[in-house]
C-alpha cells in the first residue's frame, strides 16, 4: 500500500485544553487515542504566535526571519519551497482542505510571468498545496475576505436562504423574536449557533477531507486538513453550546503583580480592547463555554475521521500529525488573543502517529524534547523517504524521537513576532523596523529580546505560570546575558543560501578548482602551474 500523511491543524487550540494534556474537565477521547497510538510532544513551540507567519513556518520548515512572511497577509515570496514542493518529486499528491492564511506574492509572480490560473501559478498561490477546498475561516460581509462558495452552496442545499450563511447561520445565534445575534460578540458566545452540528464548519470540512481520501485512491498523498476552529467567532452549535459551564472552567492564570510594573510592550498589549474584554470574568466565562464546546465538537470529528481512515483500510500506512498554529490567552496574564510568548500563546499540542513498526517502542509516550513547528515538514519528508535538505529546511525530523533513536533534538526553541501592524507600536512610539520580538526558550529560561527595550525573562522551573518577569532583576543579569548570546549566535545563522548545500560546497576543490577550469589567479608562470597540478594528480593517485 502507498504511504499517506494526514496533517491536521487546528486554529487557536491551546496546548492544555485536551484531556491528554491534563485538562480536568474537557474530555477529548479521540485526540487522546491518537496520543496513545503515537507520541505526544509536551514541549512544542510555534515559530510565531499568530496565524500567518506561524503557518508559513509550518509549511516551509523555516523560521519567520528566513521566509519573510512576518505577519498575516504578508505574501510568502515566490521561490520559498513548501511541503508540496518537497513531496511532489516523490510522487506524493499534496492537497489542502481548510485554512492556510497564505497570501500570494502577486508582484513576484507577475515579474516571473507566472499566470495565477496556470498549474504552477495555482500551486505558488496556494502555499504549494493543491486546493481541494481552501477555507480560511473568516467570511464576514464586505469585500476584504473572500467567501467560500462551496460552503455557501452546502448551506443553501440544507435550506438556508441567507446571503452569507457563514456570517448569519454558522456564526450567529437567534433570539426568541428571530433577531440574529452575531457570534463576534462575547455576550452571544454561550448561545447555540443557528446551524445544526452537521451543517457547521468543523463537520463540513471533515466531510470534504473524507471526499479527498476517497478520490485519491491508491496514489500516495499528504492531506493538510486545517480546521478553522476553535478560532473566532467563539460560537458553537447545540448540543456543544452548553456542555461546559463555569464550573468546568479553569481559573485565569494571572496576578495583580503582572500589572504593577510590566515590560512596556507587554503592558501595551494588556491595554488592547480584546485584553480588557477577557479581563472581565463574565465575558471570559461566556467565551470559555463556547471555546470548550468547539474543542469537544472537534474531538468528535477527529473520531469520525479516524474511523473512516480505518474503514478505508489505510490506517497502517498513514502517518497522522495533529497540532495547532498557536494558542489563545483566554484571559491569562490579563491578555486576549495570542501574539506574545507565554505558554498559553506560543506552546502548542503536537501528536505524531507513525505507523512504521520502528515506532512501536514509543507508542503512548509523552516526550519532553524541545520541538518546533518547523519540524513537521522534515518529519513528513523523512517519512516518505525524501533526502534531507538542511540548507533549505531549518527544522529537524522527529523520526529519531519516534523510533527511540534519540531523546533530544535541540538546545532551545525560537519564536518571532512582528508587532508593526498593531496599534501597540504607535502607542509605544516604535518605528516599523524596530517592532520585533524574539523568544528563546531553553527548557527552563524563557528570554524575549525586545528591540529598543529591556529583555523579558521567565524561569519556568521556579515560576511555571510565568507570573514574574525577571528581565529587570540585577540578580539575573548573567542569565539574560547568556541567553542573549545564544540568541545572537542563532541570528547569525546562514538561512538565505538555499540554492546550494553545505555538502556541495565542501565537495568542491577549493585549491585547484579554478585552475582546472582555466582561471589562473596567483600563478607566476606555467612551470609553477604544472608543478601544482602534477602534485595534486599524484596525491589523488595515492588516495585511490
Amino acid at each position: 500500500m502507498a504511504k499517506n500523511v494526514l496533517f491536521i491543524m487546528c486554529d487557536q487550540l491551546r496546548w492544555d485544553y485536551l484531556s491528554c494534556m491534563g485538562h480536568p474537565h474537557l474530555h477529548t477521547p479521540h485526540i487522546d487515542a491518537l496520543a496513545k497510538r503515537g507520541v505526544l510532544f509536551d514541549r512544542a513551540y510555534v515559530q510565531s504566535p499568530i496565524c500567518g507567519p506561524s503557518r508559513m513556518s509550518f509549511y516551509t520548515g523555516r523560521y519567520v526571519s528566513s521566509h519573510g512572511s512576518t505577519w498575516n497577509n504578508i505574501p510568502l515570496k515566490v521561490g520559498e519551497m513548501t511541503l508540496g514542493d518537497h513531496l511532489r518529486p516523490l510522487g506524493v499528491r499534496t492537497a489542502l482542505c481548510g485554512k492556510t492564511h497564505m497570501a500570494a506574492d502577486v508582484e513576484g509572480m507577475c515579474r516571473l510571468g507566472l499566470a495565477p490560473d496556470s498549474e504552477i501559478g495555482v500551486l505558488v498561490s496556494e502555499c504549494g498545496f493543491e486546493p481541494f477546498e481552501r477555507d480560511d475561516g473568516l467570511h464576514p460581509d464586505g469585500p476584504r475576505y473572500a467567501r467560500n462558495e462551496a460552503y455557501d452552496s452546502h448551506m443553501k442545499e440544507r435550506g438556508w436562504p441567507d446571503e452569507n450563511p457563514w456570517e448569519t447561520v454558522a456564526n450567529s445565534a437567534e433570539d426568541e423574536d428571530g433577531n440574529i445575534l452575531s457570534g463576534w460578540f462575547f455576550d452571544n458566545a454561550d448561545k447555540p449557533a443557528r446551524a445544526a452540528d452537521e451543517e457547521s464548519e468543523t463537520p463540513y470540512i471533515t466531510g470534504r477531507a473524507m471526499d479527498f481520501i476517497r478520490e485519491a485512491g491508491d496514489t500516495p498523498w499528504c492531506l493538510h486538513l486545517s480546521y478553522i476552529k476553535p478560532h473566532w467567532p467563539y460560537i458553537v452549535p447545540a448540543p456543544y453550546h452548553d456542555m461546559y459551564g463555569p464550573e468546568t472552567h479553569l481559573a485565569p492564570v494571572r496576578s495583580a503583580g503582572e500589572k504593577a510594573d510590566p515590560h512596556p510592550v507587554y503592558g501595551a498589549f494588556m491595554q488592547e480592547r480584546v485584553s480588557k474584554a477577557f479581563s472581565d470574568d463574565t465575558a471570559r466565562a461566556r467565551v470559555l463555554t463556547a471555546y470548550m464546546g468547539l474543542i469537544k465538537q472537534l474531538d468528535d470529528q477527529i473520531g469520525r475521521l479516524v474511523t473512516f481512515v480505518e474503514e478505508q483500510g489505510i490506517a497502517d500506512d498513514t502517518m497522522i500529525v495533529f497540532t495547532s498554529d498557536h494558542g489563545d490567552y483566554l484571559g491569562d496574564h490579563w491578555m486576549g488573543e495570542k501574539e506574545l510568548f507565554h505558554d498559553a500563546s506560543a506552546r502548542i499540542p503536537l501528536i505524531v502517529v507513525d505507523p512504521d513498526p520502528q515506532a512501536d517502542a514509543t507508542r503512548g509516550m509523552k516526550s519532553s524534547a524541545l520541538v518546533e513547528a518547523i519540524d513537521v515538514v522534515p518529519t513528513i519528508l523523512d517519512f516518505f523517504g525524501g533526502a534531507a535538505v538542511p540548507h533549505i529546511i531549518e527544522g529537524k525530523s522527529l523520526l529519531p524521537l519516534l523510533h527511540g533513536e534519540a531523546t533530544t533534538l535541540r538546545d532551545f526553541a525560537v519564536s518571532e513576532y512582528d508587532y508593526a501592524f498593531r496599534d501597540v507600536r504607535k502607542r509605544l512610539g516604535v518605528e516599523v523596523k524596530d517592532a520585533k520580538l524574539t523568544m528563546l526558550f531553553d527548557g527552563r529560561w524563557k528570554y524575549i529580546f525586545a528591540e529598543g527595550f529591556r529583555p523579558m525573562l521567565f524561569d519556568l522551573v521556579a515560576d511555571p505560570s510565568e507570573l514574574s518577569d525577571l528581565g529587570a532583576d540585577p540578580a539575573h543579569t548573567q542569565d539574560a546575558a547568556r541567553l542573549e548570546r545564544l540568541f545572537f549566535d542563532w541570528a547569525r545563522r546562514t538561512s538565505q543560501r538555499t540554492t546550494i548545500s553545505d555538502a556541495q560546497i565542501a565537495a568542491r576543490d577549493a585549491t585547484l578548482g579554478e585552475a582546472k577550469a582555466g582561471i589562473l589567479i596567483g600563478y607566476r608562470n606555467e612551470d609553477e602551474l604544472r608543478e601544482v597540478l602534477d602534485q595534486a594528480e599524484n596525491t589523488a593517485k595515492l588516495r585511490r
